[in-house]
């Protein structure tokens, strides 16, 4: 639900950190230097996907060299496998590269994984064959699939909610964001109500399957920008003491 709010701001680049994401007075230094560095590292992706798609546009024939720097850049930098079908076609495959990188574009910071309930960076197989970097909660897990259970619980990192979007494309319009979901991903969720557990099922979380279809790079930041505030006795916290 929250993705119709985001897709009515009108900023070039938009931060999202979770609510309840305190920083004390005291850490507030290293949240200010990553904001800075991860919205660097976006606009640095930006300029170059906008540069392939510029050097994509109404060619008929485009440079083998510019098609292998374009898929070494998906691959190695946004972490997207292209499938065989895909490849072993030239058409198909540099209209799949415009389409690819035609796309919103998030940075995520990552920090190292201490146990904190939540989901992580992960990649993820599509039904054709093709994989990408998606952040995965964990009510997406089969936690039954003794396979799914010990990846989710080897993951080396943690998502804290601290992104940087790019949500307009290279010729200055706005992306509609509602394009880029994917419908299958609603969770599942447990809930209260008046003492009484329920199930919920939700819509497609936003940073997860509303934001699956985006172009997507993790980096890891200090623990130190991340001080969370969920009951009273986080506080107890020693990074939240004077």
């Amino acid at each position: 639900a929250l993705l119709e709010n985001l897709n009515d701001i009108r900023a070039d680049v938009i931060f999202i950190k979770n609510i309840d994401n305190v920083a004390p007075d005291k850490g507030k230094s290293d949240t200010y230097k990553y904001k800075k560095a991860l919205a660097g590292l976006l606009i640095s992706y930006q300029q170059r996907t906008h540069d392939y798609l510029r050097q994509l546009e109404n060619k008929e024939q485009v440079d083998p060299r510019l098609i292998n720097d374009i898929h070494r850049f998906l691959r190695e930098e946004l972490g997207l496998s292209l499938s065989n079908k895909i490849l072993a076609n030239k058409e198909l495959l540099v209209d799949t590269m415009r389409k690819k990188l035609n796309r919103p574009i998030r940075v995520c910071g990552m920090v190292k994984n201490e146990g904190e309930p939540g989901g992580g960076p992960f990649w993820v197989q599509h039904a054709d064959g093709s994989q990408s970097l998606q952040i995965v909660e964990s009510t997406q897990i089969n936690h039954r699939n003794p396979e799914q259970e010990a990846m989710f619980n080897s993951a080396t990192h943690f998502n804290p909610v601290d992104l940087v979007c790019g949500v307009k494309d290279y010729r200055g319009g706005k992306f509609d964001l509602r394009k880029y979901v994917d419908e299958e991903t609603g969770l599942i969720t447990k809930k209260f109500r008046n003492g009484k557990p329920l199930r919920a099922l939700e819509l497609p979380g936003l940073w997860n399957g509303s934001m699956s279809d985006w172009n997507t790079v993790f980096v890891e930041v200090p623990t130190t920008t991340f001080t969370p505030v969920k009951t009273l006795h986080d506080l107890l916290r020693p990074e939240h003491q004077a």
